[in-house]
């Protein structure tokens, strides 16, 4: 757990990358993006806990049809500020097969938590899979997934804010933060 002083610390060191009103902006091209692509679908919509639950808070009711929503959670992090092995946490109450699911994740940073989440919905036997996520993270090697919806990108720093987390905390920052290197 982080300490008070360590999130006052981080918090007032960190550079403000994206403040809310462009990350808003960002949430509200997507929400036009989703809507010309799956309108018609009727999608499940997946958010990818803990990290989607701001980005999907904000732009679900930008989404105006027909979708249901449910969550899934599987993590690398666990709190700490580097991954591991992926756990699973949750997968969803609502049946994916022969359905268009949109994932909804925060960041893709290398990618490997999010291709297993698609892996997932794929075994289940989803129709087609979809990926939203707030921030794609320019990290200068490919990934195993590509977003079909990205909303802003960054250089490869740690970021937090908008449901990214640091520690698990500083989600709930007003923008998109990078901790001092």
């Amino acid at each position: 757990m982080i300490s008070l002083e360590e999130y006052r610390q981080v918090r007032k060191a960190a550079d403000l990358l994206y403040p809310a009103p462009v990350v808003e902006q960002a949430i509200s091209r997507l929400a036009a993006e989703i809507t010309g692509q799956l309108a018609g679908s009727y999608p499940l919509v997946l958010t990818v806990l803990n990290g989607g639950i701001i980005f999907a808070g904000k732009l679900l009711s930008q989404l105006d049809f027909a979708l249901e929503i449910d969550s899934i959670q599987a993590t690398r992090y666990r709190g700490n500020t580097e991954g591991g092995e992926v756990v699973w946490l949750k997968t969803p109450e609502i049946e994916l097969r022969d359905r268009t699911v949109l994932l909804l994740d925060d960041i893709l940073d290398e990618g490997i938590t999010l291709a297993h989440i698609v892996e997932f919905c794929e075994r289940e036997g989803a129709r087609q899979v979809k990926t939203a996520t707030l921030i794609e993270k320019k990290i200068g090697r490919d990934k195993p997934v590509t977003a079909d919806f990205v909303g802003l990108e960054t250089d490869n720093r740690y970021l937090f804010g908008y449901g990214l987390d640091y520690k698990n905390a500083l989600r709930n920052a007003p923008g998109i933060y990078a901790c001092k290197e």
